[in-house]
């Protein structure tokens, strides 16, 4: 193992074993890691060179030793060549999941005989798990395997629980017995094989869904680079609040298209096969997509450009919050000087954007405070007594982010009826795509329109709507990560409003009609269609703003991390929705069922009431939000003012 230190002159050496190299070799070996970042200064993404040698940095005056891989070669790695593996991996991932799963409250109540409100609990709090699992594989991402390789394993694990999904509707003895009007329940067989291969298609997604929108935006781009060239070829300088390039904000509307048109696939062919022609072709399907998704993603392996792991995030947060306390009792008349924070050699060394300090949450700038207590025995710093300005940085980037995080999960809360609620509600219309004809749309298949429009507005918002909003803001994107979340909560609120007028007039005509314990009411599914259709709406500015937040505001050393807290909210929302359906099917009447003899729309505007609250907050919380800013940011700005 070789490993880098500074000479009391500040000279580099590189040592392996016993044997120091001469200082002006090193210094030849530290000049190449220099030279990248020059080329990141000018323009040019540093992960464009190939990486041939990793060596050890040992920090001076600490006991920490860091990673540093050392470019020696000129072929590129990244850039847009590699979008064609990581998006078919993505298209089969979102088929085998959607495909999977967008019907299958109709495969555990049709065919497993499964009660509708146990039913849609049990998809809920999958859905939840599924989103809370992201958390561990952003967490082995981060710190020890990468990205690339998490996003690999997960993939066979998710292709595992698809073939188990297949297995139980294809073979006879994990098949329920047909039956008409009283259907006993599941057995536990029956039920085990069905829970285990939703359980691993939610422990593969863990690993895939942190991990594949922060892998391909780093193949674009390199947060430090601050400057990018517009369609004119001129270079233009980002705003200093938001330095990601505009490539990387194209990919995020890219990344959000791709998986709509997944989606829209999923929920129209798979959906038809699976209602059609059998469960067994229905679950097969999906299982040969995430086969082919394997395979896709490690076609592309050798084009990728793999981000070294920068151990543990949770660990330098708990540095941070341990040093804290310890100094809690500190004032600020014992300690003179700057806060403690790596030299630009060292910061540059360890591959580290240094962020600058902020005056919110100044109780947590004690642990950069340097005391003599800091250094343990051997006389190197203590990581659990100091920290640097930007690890205190990175903590207070997360309290920030908290409330933004929050408010997402009301809006996926009610978001995930029009998988449950407004399927059931589907089931009950004249679902015939004309009148005459024999095609019926099957209810899962109805969110082909909340899709339909979710593409829409991506493809229009980079061409359309961005430059329009730059002209009325003076913003080069427009709208701020912030702003947009923001019309998604509105549009949220809408949708959930017009569901229960449409849902009253659903029961209405139900009423009239004399078919309140009947299946089909003689009212059109295209009533439906608003309620889709906002959801989508809501969906492209809410979903693709807070996943662009995320990544842009999250330290760089915890993007996977960062994408995680994206699904978390999903997760929490899909939780939260099991709650209040457990909660309101316990003490009131409201969903029955048969959704004809109840109040679905009592529910709904519960929902209403919640995202108007929630919104409130929304805007409080963005008002006093401060965005992170880098040390290189602080100098670009005064050479502008100067």
């Amino acid at each position: 193992m070789a490993w880098m230190e500074w000479s009391s002159l500040g000279t580099p050496l590189l040592i392996f074993g016993n044997e120091e190299m001469m200082p002006s070799m090193a210094s030849q070996e530290v000049q190449c890691s220099m030279t990248q970042q020059e080329e990141v200064k000018n323009g040019k993404p540093n992960h464009l060179q190939e990486t041939t040698g990793t060596f050890e940095i040992r920090i001076p005056d600490t006991d920490q030793k860091t990673r540093l891989c050392i470019d020696m070669t000129t072929s590129s790695k990244g850039g847009w060549r590699t979008m064609p593996f990581i998006f078919a991996n993505e298209i089969c991932e979102k088929l085998g999941a959607i495909g999977s799963g967008a019907n299958m409250i109709m495969y555990l109540t049709q065919v497993l005989h499964m009660d509708y409100v146990q039913a849609a609990n049990m998809l809920t709090n999958f859905g939840g798990t599924s989103s809370l699992t992201p958390l561990l594989g952003a967490f082995l991402a981060d710190a020890y395997v990468g990205r690339f390789w998490t996003i690999a394993v997960a993939s066979v694990i998710f292709f595992l629980g698809t073939v188990l999904l297949t297995l139980s509707a294809t073979i006879p003895s994990l098949e329920p017995t047909p039956c008409s009007k009283l259907c006993p329940s599941p057995s536990q067989k029956e039920l085990a094989v069905v829970i285990v291969g939703i359980l691993l298609t939610a422990i593969g997604s863990g690993g895939i869904r942190p991990c594949v929108a922060a892998f391909g935006a780093d193949q674009l781009l390199d947060a430090s680079d601050s400057s990018t060239k517009n369609r004119e070829g001129k270079t233009e300088q980002h705003d200093l609040k938001h330095p990601m390039a505009l490539s990387t904000w194209s990919f995020f509307n890219c990344y959000f298209f791709v998986t709509g048109v997944s989606s829209l696939l999923a929920v129209t062919v798979v959906v038809y096969i699976q209602d059609n022609v059998g469960w067994g072709f229905g679950f097969g399907i999906p299982a040969a997509l995430m086969f082919l998704s394997v395979v896709s993603f490690l076609l592309g392996m050798p084009l990728y450009f793999k981000e070294v792991p920068m151990g543990s995030p949770f660990t330098r947060l708990a540095h941070v919050l341990m040093a804290a306390f310890k100094k809690r009792r500190l004032l600020t008349t014992d300690y003179v000087g700057p806060l403690y924070e790596l030299s630009d050699k060292e910061s540059l060394a360890c591959q580290q954007t240094r962020l600058m300090h902020t005056e919110q949450f100044s109780f947590l700038d004690r642990a950069a405070v340097r005391t003599p207590k800091d250094k343990t025995e051997n006389g190197s710093l203590n990581p659990w007594q100091l920290c640097t300005v930007t690890e205190v940085e990175e903590m207070k980037i997360l309290i920030r982010m908290a409330p933004i995080w929050a408010s997402g999960i009301i809006l996926i809360t009610a978001s995930v009826q029009q998988h449950t609620f407004s399927v059931l509600q589907a089931r009950t219309l004249d679902r015939h795509i004309v009148s005459g004809s024999s095609f019926q749309i099957p209810p899962a298949s109805m969110t082909v329109f909340s899709n339909i429009t979710m593409l829409v507005i991506v493809s229009l918002y980079d061409r359309v709507l961005m430059p329009f909003a730059a002209r009325v803001t003076g913003h080069a994107r427009g709208m701020t990560c912030l702003q947009r979340m923001g019309v998604g909560f509105v549009v949220s609120m809408a949708t959930t409003g017009v569901a229960a007028i449409v849902e009253v007039k659903r029961k209405k005509v139900a009423r009239a009609a004399g078919v309140l314990d009947m299946g089909s009411l003689p009212m059109s599914v295209y009533y439906l269609v608003p309620q889709y259709c906002l959801n989508g709406m809501a969906e492209a500015f809410m979903q693709v703003g807070h996943l662009e937040f995320f990544y842009e505001q999250a330290p760089e050393s915890m993007r996977s991390t960062a994408m995680a807290l994206f699904w978390t909210s999903i997760s929490a929302g899909n939780y939260l929705s099991s709650f209040l359906v457990s909660l309101i099917h316990r003490y009131t009447a409201w969903l029955p069922p048969n959704l004809n003899r109840g109040h679905l729309e009592y529910f709904y505007s519960t929902l209403t009431f919640l995202q108007v609250a929630n919104f409130l907050i929304y805007c409080v919380s963005a008002r006093w939000y401060k965005y992170k800013k880098f040390a290189a940011q602080e100098t670009q700005k005064v050479e502008q003012e100067s």
